[in-house]
């Protein structure tokens, strides 16, 4: 609020097994909420003596977590000013748009991931461009592809490399025609570190590194 933003309190059990949360809105039209409490149910691997995966689990690409969004929508500089200096988030990499100066996709992290949230310019507020799943190999990646083939799941982009975070990819389409990713790899950034810069005539280097691509599908297809 100090900030500008203005904010409202849900109280604690208004969302299932969620404590307290306090809901804001940002410049680029996504509703935000921040909690600090929620119930614990474990990952299936136990707490004394842990499995290193989910022997119940046979079935499927089975990802081991949602790993970062990439969200949509007008005022990109704003809203990562917004997460920098009032959330605490570290600006890791950035695209800067054809005029050289105005970040069109900033990708953000609160901790040393490559990024755990990125916004990207569309004229449009609030908008979803992908949720990401992070696998644990590459290999497990191109399982992914594999199963997306035999239940016949469009493939966007991929089986590919990313420049920008140096993640390996498969960008597909669910049902609902919401984009999402399989996702493993990407650089560990300490906070320390300088922000990383694409040019605009360089992005299709950044999306796709071994093709040098710039997918159309990547700058207009959202949901």
């Amino acid at each position: 609020q100090a900030y500008g933003v203005g904010t409202c309190r849900i109280a604690a059990g208004d969302l299932l097994a969620t404590g307290e949360r306090v809901r804001f809105t940002t410049p680029s039209g996504h509703e935000v909420e921040l909690y600090a409490e929620k119930t614990f149910v474990g990952n299936g691997c136990g707490e004394i003596n842990p499995a290193p995966w989910d022997p119940t689990v046979t079935h499927g690409i089975s990802p081991i977590r949602m790993d970062h969004l990439l969200l949509y929508g007008p005022n990109v500089s704003q809203t990562l000013e917004l997460f920098i200096k009032v959330l605490g988030f570290t600006l890791v990499e950035r695209v800067l748009g054809p005029d050289g100066e105005t970040n069109i996709i900033g990708f953000l992290s609160c901790a040393i991931k490559s990024h755990d949230i990125a916004f990207g310019h569309c004229d449009e507020p609030g908008r979803l461009h992908h949720v990401s799943f992070l696998l644990d190999s590459w290999e497990q990646v191109l399982r992914a592809g594999d199963i997306m083939a035999m239940n016949r799941v469009p493939v966007d982009i991929g089986p590919t490399r990313h420049g920008v975070t140096r993640g390996r990819t498969i960008y597909a389409w669910d049902p609902s025609g919401n984009r999402f990713e399989t996702f493993f790899g990407g650089h560990l950034p300490y906070p320390d570190y300088e922000t990383l810069t694409w040019t605009f005539d360089n992005f299709g280097q950044g999306l796709d590194y071994p093709q040098r691509k710039l997918h159309e599908t990547f700058l207009t297809v959202v949901s």
